[in-house]
């Protein structure tokens, strides 16, 4: 059911970018008093939705993401794409500040008029992906933006927590890998629908390609026989901007196949309950961290379990108590 569109719901759905920043500072905002107002925008905005191609990107600290992503994102601008980049980066554990640094090193895209860049702090938040990612994209593909990059940190479980946001995701892996694959865990393998050895260019083509020939090899055993999609490994350069147009066609294939199979709408499903079931969580660790008579009886257990006075899971079963669950 369509829900009535907020007045600066109808300048996002216009297309207007600086309105469109501050619907995802409200989105964002974690004063209760500002969650009405932001549900209300994104409940209107709802049927504007649901038509960009979404893709998670992630890879290692220092494989070159965002180059890769400043020229990924310009070379669909010129061909008649808008681009919007949700860039999580991570907060400090200490103060909560972020680095927020993407709008430098995307340069093109940071000043391109069919872009729209928005460095998100995670805020602590489980695998480093910001509470309210899903709702920015929303935000995005309401305002006209068709593609939707949103770039993990790299780190922890973000990557989980991004392949449940989005369509399609990218692994950027470096040239080099060697027998341990850089480090790179199965389980982000297994996530992988496409793998990219970025920085192909140079002396680093002949590394780049081993490296390719390790992931094929690794995709091998991890892809089970006759498996709808097998993910390809291809050879880019951000610096070069070489291999983008492959990458997009793959992107795009990706797409096709989920779509002909049945899995697309079945994914976007899914991804709306777990949206909805993290939504649910937010507010539990919210009223922990905000209701008085909780936060008056909470370091007294948390004391009691440091002290092995109380166990762990008593300790939780006080807490859950308190909460009525």
């Amino acid at each position: 059911m369509s829900r009535r569109i907020p007045p600066d719901g109808e300048a996002v759905a216009g297309g207007d970018r600086a309105a469109l920043a501050r619907a995802i500072t409200l989105v964002e905002s974690k004063r209760p008093e500002d969650r009405p107002g932001a549900r209300a925008l994104v409940d209107g905005l709802m049927s504007r939705t649901g038509r960009a191609i979404r893709v998670g990107i992630t890879g290692v600290p220092g494989v070159g993401k965002s180059t890769l992503i400043d020229a990924l994102g310009s070379y669909l601008i010129d061909r008649g794409h808008r681009v919007a980049v949700l860039a999580v980066d991570p907060s400090s554990s200490r103060t909560g500040g972020a680095i927020l640094g993407d709008k430098t090193r995307m340069a093109r895209l940071a000043t391109a008029p069919a872009a729209f860049v928005r460095p998100s702090p995670s805020s602590g938040t489980l695998g480093g992906v910001a509470a309210r990612t899903r709702e920015a994209m929303l935000l995005c593909e309401a305002a006209g933006f068709d593609v939707v990059l949103v770039e993990t940190v790299g780190v922890g479980q973000s990557e989980t927590a991004v392949a449940d946001l989005t369509d399609t995701f990218l692994v950027v892996a470096l040239p080099g890998a060697g027998d341990e694959l850089q480090g790179i865990k199965k389980g982000i393998i297994e996530l992988a629908d496409i793998i990219a050895v970025n920085k192909a260019d140079g002396s680093g083509g002949e590394r780049a390609a081993a490296a390719a020939a390790d992931y094929r090899a690794a995709l091998h055993i991890l892809v089970p026989p006759g498996a709808a999609w097998t993910p390809p490994v291809l050879l880019v350069s951000g610096l070069a901007e070489t291999g983008l147009d492959a990458l997009w066609d793959q992107v795009r294939q990706h797409r096709d196949r989920m779509e002909a199979a049945g899995a697309f709408a079945a994914k976007r499903k899914r991804q709306d309950g777990r949206w909805m079931w993290a939504l649910v969580e937010e507010r539990i660790r919210e009223r922990l961290r905000t209701d008085p008579t909780i936060r008056e009886k909470l370091p007294a257990i948390e004391a009691a379990v440091a002290e092995a006075r109380l166990s762990p899971a008593a300790g939780a079963d006080e807490i859950a108590a308190i909460l009525g669950i």
